[in-house]
Formats: structure tokens, C-alpha cells, sequence
């Protein structure tokens, strides 16, 4: 099988290509035209549709990864064009050459495109209300690849975290290195999922059922705030030696903390939906971390 991957230089990118391999061939595209490791592949500007559906034609693979999205949460509210092209009309493009072509996309929405005041895990047909421009152009995007006509897979993900890229986790850690003191918000309740296991989850997902079409909630169990996150991080860098020690945590509200994008405050995601249909699931958040962090503290002691 050959693969069409757009963004193998993100988080879940990055974290595909390896997982992706052993299916077949796999053609990455990046912005730049090189991937995270130095090493050249097809240079795509998501932002440029009509190049995006050359592109399909052009390699003629039997399916599209599409993990590129803009995910500047707060600098959306500022740039509304740019962040409905790259994560609404893109996808759309994509999957109407996929419609085209008769081949599938596989793609991915977010938990903002729901409003958090939900009081138990969010399933996929509860109804939508984004918070901001960048859950609305995240749900337009959905829309876009559902009306192609093109056989496609929607996973929604939460909290995406992983050894590389700009994410809370490596935040955290530059964060504990450089201050003795945090304040972290603890009344936005989620599931921390690393890269590794989403991309893990989409590889099977893609194997046991490669013609089902569909939305599915693709995060890890159980739950915790940005608080408790941070506290989790911190004590297994200073068990692993990343850190020396943690810095001290302040617990405060999200109004304490203003930004321009509000959040949702409840971002938990059903996933029996997708354990039902691909008979897995990626295991706890707190799993996540320790493989996180134990391939952090790997690369930190060198060869």
C-alpha cells in the first residue's frame, strides 16, 4: 500500500511515519521539504489547496494521512483566513481528490470543537459548539472531508503531547529547569495522549478495518488537569534525573489566567465507540507518560 502522509514533521506525524512503515510506502510531505531529521521528501504547502490536490493526483496513492492543521489556538483568534484554509479548506481538497481518485483520507479534528460544559465524556454525535476560531475551523474541516463523498476516518484527539515539537509536556520541562515557581490552571479537566500511541491506534484502526468510513474519539483513559499533568510530569523527570527537582506548583483558575482563546473546561472524549470498531484502545494517560519520559531520559544519557 502506498501512502500519501501530509505533515510528517508534527507531533502525530512525526509519530506516524514510523508506525506507518511496516503497511507499506510511505511518501511524507513537509513545508520545507525535509523531515525533523535532516532527510528530504516532498515539499507541501497545506495553505496552497490547489497544490494539494495536484499533489494526490499527481503520486496516486492508495490513501492520504492528512496530519498538518494549524494549532496556534490563541494566534487563530488573530489570523480567522489562515486557520480555516489550512484546517477546513486543506482537508477539503484533499478529500475531494481522494473522492476523485476513489481512495481513502484519513484525518484529524480536535476536542474544541466541543464547549467543555459537558458532565461525562464527550461521544461523537453530542453536539458541537467551538469556543473559538480554531475549533470552528477544526469542525468545518470535519464537515468539509464528510461532504467530499470520500471513504474517510475522523479521529478527534485530546491533549497531544510527545518527546519532540512544542507541546505542554517539553513546556513543562523547560519551564521546571528555568523557575522554581509555576502556576498552572486546575479547572481544565482532560486526557494527556502522546503521539506515539495515536499514531500507534491509527495504524490498527487502518489494518483491522481499512474500508470503514466514520468519526471516532482516539484519546487515553482516564483524566486529570493541566495541574495534575504538570505534577505527574514533574515527578517522573525528577525520578528519571531530567530534572534536579520539581519547581513548586500554584493551583489557579482559569480567570486567573486569561487568554485570548477561551478553552473548554471539560475536554474528555468517549472512546467505547472506537474500542467497539477496532477492538483496542491506547491505554491510561499516565502510561503515555512514563514511555514519554523514559524516551526523554533515553535520549538525555546518549548512546
Amino acid at each position: 500500500m502506498k501512502m500519501l502522509l501530509i505533515g510528517g514533521n508534527g507531533q502525530v506525524g512525526h509519530a506516524l511515519l514510523g508506525r506507518l512503515a511496516p503497511l507499506g510506502h510511505v511518501v511524507a510531505t513537509t513545508r520545507s521539504g525535509r523531515l525533523p531529521d535532516g532527510s528530504p521528501c516532498l515539499a507541501a504547502d497545506v495553505a496552497d489547496t490547489e497544490a494539494l490536490a495536484r499533489l494526490v493526483a499527481q503520486e496516486a496513492p492508495d490513501l492520504v494521512i492528512n496530519a498538518s492543521a494549524y494549532t496556534a489556538v490563541d494566534r487563530a483568534q488573530e489570523e480567522p483566513e489562515l486557520a480555516h484554509r489550512i484546517n477546513a479548506q486543506a482537508p477539503g481538497a484533499l478529500a475531494g481528490a481522494c473522492a476523485r481518485a476513489g481512495i481513502g483520507l484519513v484525518h484529524f479534528s480536535t476536542d474544541y470543537v466541543f464547549d467543555g460544559t459537558a458532565t461525562r465524556p464527550y461521544r461523537e454525535d453530542d453536539a458541537v459548539a467551538p469556543l473559538g476560531v480554531y475549533g470552528a475551523s477544526k469542525w468545518a474541516g470535519e464537515q468539509a472531508v464528510r461532504d467530499s463523498g470520500a471513504a474517510h476516518k475522523i479521529f478527534r484527539l485530546c491533549w497531544v503531547y510527545g518527546p519532540r515539537g512544542g507541546n505542554f509536556l517539553l513546556t513543562m520541562l523547560r519551564l521546571g529547569r528555568e523557575r522554581d515557581h509555576l502556576r498552572v490552571v486546575s479547572d481544565q479537566v482532560g486526557a494527556p495522549t502522546c503521539a506515539a500511541r495515536i499514531a500507534n491506534g491509527v495504524a490498527k484502526a487502518i489494518t483491522a478495518q481499512p474500508a470503514l468510513s466514520g468519526t471516532w474519539h482516539l484519546s487515553a483513559e482516564g483524566e486529570t488537569s493541566w495541574h495534575g499533568f504538570a505534577q505527574a510530569i514533574f515527578q517522573g523527570a525528577v525520578e528519571r534525573g531530567l530534572l534536579s527537582q520539581a519547581p513548586r506548583l500554584e493551583a489557579i483558575s482559569t480567570d486567573q489566567f486569561p487568554t485570548p482563546a477561551r478553552r473548554p473546561a471539560y475536554s474528555r472524549l468517549d472512546t467505547s465507540r472506537f474500542q467497539r470498531d477496532f477492538g483496542l484502545h491506547i491505554g491510561d494517560w499516565r502510561e503515555g507518560l512514563d514511555e514519554v519520559l523514559d524516551a526523554l531520559a533515553a535520549l538525555s544519557r546518549g548512546p
